[in-house]
């Protein structure tokens, strides 16, 4: 397993049940594998630098875990089909 940094911006307009239902998915996807979630930030409701998708704030989260490469393609690929996922990063700490 490698260690990586998952950054996710989500819809700043969505209810807070609503915000930790996505995170829990997204948690819950990677604890299903067998992966390790090792932090969960929460930084909240911030302005964006540009506009996306005409919404100007967005919820920013960040999930630090132990996973397999094959993990992350799948919560890549859910996160891709999120709609309430603006914009998201994953991050391969110590190459």
């Amino acid at each position: 397993m490698k260690d990586y940094e998952i950054m996710v911006i989500l819809d700043s307009t969505l209810e807070d049940k609503a915000i930790e239902k996505m995170i829990a998915k997204l948690e819950n996807l990677l604890k299903k594998r067998k992966d390790k979630v090792e932090s969960v930030e929460k930084w909240g409701r911030r302005r964006l630098a540009y506009p996306i998708a005409k919404h100007t704030e967005g919820y920013y989260l960040v999930i630090r875990c132990k996973a397999e490469p094959e993990t992350l393609t799948e919560l890549e690929r859910v996160m891709s089909l999120a709609d309430e996922v603006l914009r998201h990063m994953i991050v391969h700490l110590n190459p």
